[in-house]
């Protein structure tokens, strides 16, 4: 018995290759050379009613448009904002994501990120290993989280679960969402300059696309201010990135930890001069556990579509 086609648009860890491989026929589309791309869609067109994907790669219509046998999407991952998700709704195209499944994770790679750099815990690690400390003395004093205001801007799954870890410091919580949210007690501040004006720090844990676009803009980053801290773990275009380099160098905002970049992997190197900016490779689910599970529920949802199963986490 022959197995499903399915479009595979980006690279995998070798696990999940395995088991996409294992259930289905993938046409490796990263693998083909951009010029040759069109030629290898159109050759293939007529048998693929499956895409694999990630949030970040793009799934336009006229990708869609261009399999008219297309029946789902199936991002990795819990964003899907390079998929149109409009488009695939109008052309009667399933879309699926990885949501819960890396909630705690990402979660709690924000809260170390905050830590991280109110304590100053890699200037700390740098100091000890370049002799300073031996030489020059004690590490210059930092901040404190415990007792502090959080501001979330976008208390979905992940800011919900921030929010949880950071009651436990005894931080004081405030949010601003798309609508207040009913299941919690804590603080609801429509405005996201005036959040960020009450809040110490704040955490950016908001969906990409064009309707977050710059949500967190130079007017929110100036509100942040001196002495306080932006954390970003959801996605790089929430954020004006010229506006925050400019913040940081000027010392308008005090710190910056980010995981995410609006040009990642190569990201603007004007980042890589400033002191008060914590950088990380988008790495906020990337655990051997976490991805694994993100994997098997990718290809969960694929193997349901083909089995004329209910999807196991739509998006539309």
């Amino acid at each position: 018995m022959s197995k499903p086609d399915v479009l595979q648009i980006g690279a995998y860890s070798p696990w999940d290759e395995e088991a996409l491989a294992k259930h289905f026929t993938t046409h490796r589309l990263f693998e083909v050379a951009d010029a040759d791309k069109a030629a290898y869609i159109a050759e293939r067109a007529d048998r693929l009613e499956a895409i694999a994907t990630r949030g970040e790669l793009i799934v336009d219509r006229s990708f869609m448009e261009a399999l008219p046998n297309l029946k789902i999407v199936a991002v990795y991952g819990v964003g899907y904002d390079g998929v149109d998700v409009a488009a695939a709704e109008a052309l009667g195209v399933r879309v699926t994501n990885t949501p819960d499944v890396l909630t705690a994770e990402v979660a709690d790679f924000g809260v170390a990120m905050l830590l991280a750099g109110a304590r100053g815990i890699v200037g700390g690690d740098q100091w000890v290993r370049s002799g300073n400390w031996a030489s020059q003395g004690a590490f210059a004093l930092q901040r404190p989280v415990h007792g502090k205001k959080l501001g979330i801007i976008g208390l979905g799954r992940i800011g919900k679960a921030i929010a949880k870890r950071c009651a436990a410091f005894d931080m004081e919580i405030a949010y601003t969402n798309r609508s207040q949210a009913a299941d919690v007690d804590w603080r609801y501040e429509p405005d996201p300059v005036k959040l960020a004006a009450w809040a110490d720090y704040v955490v950016v844990m908001l969906p990409g696309g064009p309707a977050t676009r710059h949500v967190v803009s130079a007017e929110v980053i100036d509100a942040i201010g001196p002495e306080g801290m932006l954390v970003n773990v959801s996605r790089g275009s929430t954020v004006d990135e010229e506006a925050l380099i400019d913040a940081l160098k000027t010392g308008r905002l005090g710190f910056a930890a980010l995981d995410v970049f609006e040009n990642e992997p190569n990201i603007d190197q004007r980042f890589f001069d400033l002191p008060n900016v914590l950088l990380q490779p988008h790495q906020g689910s990337a655990t051997l556990e976490t991805r694994k599970a993100m994997g098997q529920l990718m290809i969960n949802n694929l193997r349901a579509h083909f089995a004329g199963e209910a999807l196991l986490t739509p998006v539309v």
